[in-house]
Order: structure tokens, then C-alpha cells, then sequence
């Protein structure tokens, strides 16, 4: 059979698996079962050490640790914290309080790791105050469901260590760059928010009355704790005191103490957080098992390297592989999630970015920000099911809503791809040089 028939085959059964509502790590392993089948007569041996390598590996326990630490958090009263914390400063910016949503998310998604966790944290206590102070409730609702995309793009992010095992880069130099990314993600829907507010000032509330430089340092105070931990799980990394996994373990064992000294850890939250951390890494890692399998499968097949010659004959030139591959994403991001569209590619693009002579780790931050569209984009959208549950409003409105953000995350892979070296991986050669 011919590599296109066979690949095209092997599409179309992936998605007839899923469709099925067959598990993504066993639609994943079927699929690469059938693809290692047409090349080699006793596929078994192979797909038993794929899956013991892939979830064998010392790198990835920094994974379940990092999701555990988020958990952890989830269960304290960060988000209650920040709000009280951050509003003081943004009072008198053009679009007020609406900024605390940006910094928030920034601030909660470097711990939890997960957009939806970020979105549904700090829209539960967000929502509520702005809406009593008379905030436009689009601009509210828009910025929460996409300043959540900021948990999986700032680190420690799931997302990010998922593409590193994935792609067999460093974890340490993804998480360096995408600071920022991140940064500037959350320059632009800040800025956004505050041209929106000037050109619309009949849509905002009567100003706040000013706080002295003290009342705003003491409003502040209950969020060193909190920033302590984040500097000292991420400076950590940065340089060199400790590998990814050490950093994660300092990182629970720094929250279980930040949650017991706020009296917020008991044996039920404990166990909980536990629970929750397990559920949510089994899943991943099975997932990153069963695709592990695929991947051996389809280099046995020699698919992803024909297809990889396939694009390089199109001359489509780097940037036309780049907004080629952007495409795919999208349309991906509209009917799975961000872990999936990951391994489910990682195997077939790789070779592709490579050929077209592009950095993995800047591809690793380019795949991330369109996983954070994903987030927002119908119909599977996670953070549009968030905020559509806590709003009570239809999806299209929340999307509608989300869409002057979505155009700010656009103009970010714009950005990142015109100037990869400033943006995305300089940072990290400098920390790593020293």
C-alpha cells in the first residue's frame, strides 16, 4: 500500500475510533497497532516498551507533581487573595478592575497549569465584584474565559511539559520561554482593555475613591506568601538549582505548608487534592502512552518522513509551513483538547518544523498559544464551557464575547514568529549561558 493511501486510511479509522467514543489513549494504540501491522508481523513487543518508555521516564514525574501542586492551590483562597490584593493597584487605569482578571489568571495560572482551573477560579470571585460595581458584563465575561488560557502558556504549565516529553526537549528551556510570551499575552489584553474603557467611557463605572501607597501595600501583603512560592518553585529552574522534577516536589511541599498555615489543609481537602492530581496525570499519561506507540509505529512506517518531503515539495517556504501548520491547529482545537492535539501530531510535525528549519522549543511556545485558541474556540472550547456554566449565558455569546482577546493571541503567534529569537528563545540562552 502507498504511504499516502495508508496514512489517509489511518486518518480516517483514528477518527471513526473517536467518533465511537473510544478512549484517545486506546483510539491512539489501535491506530498504531493497524500502522505497525503493515510493516512488522508482531506489533505486541513493541507497543509493551513504547508505553513503558514513555511513562517510564524520570523527567516526566515532575508532570503528576506539578498538577498536584495546582490542586493543592485550587483548594486554598488564592483567588479570593488576589482579587483583594490586586484590585488596589488598577483602580484609577483606564478599565479599573477589569485588569485584576488579566493579572489574576496570570498569577493563578502559574500554579495550577490549567486554563479551565484558572478561568473558573477567578471568575467565581471576579465575576460577582464587577458585576456589582457595574462593569460591562462582555468585557468581563471575554477577558476571564481568555486571560484562563494564561494557566497552560506562563509556567509551570501541563501543557508545556506534555510537548517537551513529546517533542524530547528541554522542560526547563520551554518553561523559560514562554515568560515572555506570556508577558506580552497579557500586555496585549490589558492594553485592549484600557483602549476599550477610553473609547467607552459611558460603559464604566463612577471612579474609586484613591488608596494611600499603605492601605494598597497592606491590602497586598496576603499575596507574599503566595509570590514567594512561585518565585522560589520557577528562580529555582531558571538557574540551574534544581532540575524540573526537584522544583515541582519543592513546589507541592511549599503548598501543603502555605495551605496549612492558612488553615485551609485538611485530611478531606488532602485527599481531595490527591484524588484530583491523579485522576487528571493517569489521564495524560495515558494518553502519552498510547501515542508513544503511534509515533514508534508511524517512524517504522515511514509516514511522517514522506509527508515531511510531501510539504517541502509544495515550497511553501517556512512561513507558509508556519500558517499552514496554524490552520491545522485551529481546526484541530475545534473538536479536541489541548493534550490530545499534542501527541496526536507531535510524531507526523516534528520532522516538518525540522526540515523547515525552525527551533523546537519556539515551536513548542507557537503550539501553546494556538492550544490557548483552542481553548476559546467552538466547539470544544474548555473555557467557553466555564464560563457558559458560570454565566448561565449561550456559548456563542461567551465566544463572542472572547473575540477581541482571540484577535490579541493571533497578533502574540505574529509576534513570536517575527521575532522568535527576541521573544522566544533568546531568554533562555542567556539564563543557560551564565
Amino acid at each position: 500500500m502507498e504511504l499516502l493511501e495508508l496514512s489517509l486510511l489511518l486518518l480516517v479509522l483514528l477518527f471513526a475510533l473517536l467518533g465511537t467514543g473510544l478512549w484517545i489513549s486506546m483510539s491512539l494504540a489501535a491506530i498504531g497497532w493497524i500502522a505497525m501491522a503493515t510493516v512488522h508481523p508482531e506489533p505486541g513487543p513493541f507497543l509493551a516498551s513504547a508505553m513503558w518508555e514513555s511513562t517510564g521516564s524520570w523527567t516526566l514525574a515532575a508532570l503528576p507533581m506539578f498538577v498536584w501542586m495546582g490542586e493543592i492551590l485550587f483548594r486554598t483562597k488564592l483567588s479570593e487573595e488576589l482579587f483583594n490584593g490586586l484590585a488596589p493597584w488598577v483602580r484609577r487605569i483606564p478599565g479599573g478592575l477589569l485588569h485584576v482578571n488579566i493579572l489574576a489568571c496570570g498569577i493563578f495560572g502559574s500554579v495550577s497549569g490549567s486554563s479551565a482551573a484558572t478561568s473558573a477560579t477567578v471568575a467565581k470571585i471576579a465575576l460577582p465584584e464587577l458585576r456589582k460595581r457595574g462593569y460591562d458584563d462582555d468585557v468581563s465575561i471575554g477577558s476571564l474565559a481568555t486571560s484562563g488560557t494564561l494557566g497552560i502558556l506562563i509556567p509551570p504549565s501541563i501543557i508545556m511539559v506534555v510537548y517537551a516529553v513529546a517533542a524530547e526537549v528541554s522542560i526547563i528551556r520551554i518553561f523559560i520561554a514562554g515568560c515572555l510570551p506570556g508577558l506580552v499575552v497579557m500586555a496585549l489584553f490589558s492594553g485592549y482593555i484600557a483602549v476599550w474603557a477610553m473609547l467607552n467611557p459611558h460603559k464604566q463605572p463612577p471612579p474609586e475613591p484613591r488608596l494611600s501607597f499603605g492601605g494598597k501595600m497592606r491590602a497586598s501583603a496576603q499575596l507574599i506568601p503566595c509570590a514567594l512560592l512561585i518565585i522560589a518553585t520557577i528562580g529555582s529552574m531558571f538557574v540551574g538549582w534544581a532540575t524540573a522534577t526537584e522544583a515541582a516536589a519543592f513546589g507541592v511541599a511549599g503548598s501543603l505548608i502555605l495551605a496549612a498555615v492558612t488553615g485551609m489543609l485538611t485530611w478531606e481537602s488532602f485527599l481531595d487534592s490527591l484524588k484530583g492530581a491523579t485522576r487528571l496525570s493517569c489521564m495524560i499519561l495515558f494518553i502519552l502512552a498510547g501515542a508513544a506507540f503511534l509515533s514508534k509505529a508511524m517512524a517504522l512506517t515511514g509516514i511522517p518522513g514522506a509527508l515531511a518531503a510531501g510539504v517541502a515539495a509544495l515550497d511553501l517556504g517556512p512561513y507558509g509551513v508556519i500558517a499552514l501548520l496554524a490552520v491545522v491547529y485551529v481546526v484541530l482545537g475545534t473538536a479536541l483538547d489541548g493534550v490530545s492535539m499534542i501527541v496526536l501530531t507531535t510524531s507526523i510535525v516534528i520532522p516538518i518544523v525540522q526540515h523547515a528549519g525552525f527551533d523546537l522549543v519556539w515551536f513548542g511556545i507557537f503550539i501553546v498559544l494556538l492550544v490557548e485558541i483552542a481553548e476559546i474556540t467552538p466547539p470544544v472550547g474548555f473555557n467557553l464551557f466555564v464560563m457558559q456554566t458560570m454565566t448561565g449565558k449561550e456559548q456563542g455569546e461567551v465566544a463572542r464575547a472572547s473575540l477581541p482577546f482571540f484577535a490579541m493571541l493571533v497578533l502574540t503567534i505574529v509576534l513570536i514568529t517575527l521575532f522568535p529569537q527576541t521573544l522566544v528563545t533568546g531568554l533562555g540562552d542567556w539564563l543557560l549561558a551564565r
